[in-house]
């Protein structure tokens, strides 16, 4: 399985953290979740952040890629 990637995040000036995906919003954390985050970003930024937002791979991709409601 490849390794997360994609993911950024922001702190806010309010300590909000927002993790976006690809450009996207894909959480928003406040008060003592956003210093836990924080907390533990350190160490892979891209797999703590996966795990954040919920994000994993499912093994499912390569199908759902093929479909024909997802080509072109």
């Amino acid at each position: 399985m490849p390794a997360p990637s994609g993911f950024d995040y922001l702190v806010r000036a309010d300590g909000t953290v927002v993790i976006t995906h690809r450009g996207r919003a894909a959480s928003t954390l406040r008060g003592g979740r956003a210093a836990e985050f924080l907390a533990e970003v350190d160490d892979d930024p891209q797999e703590v952040m996966a795990r954040w937002t919920g994000n994993y791979r499912r093994g499912n991709e390569r199908t759902a890629r093929n479909h024909p409601r997802n080509r072109g």
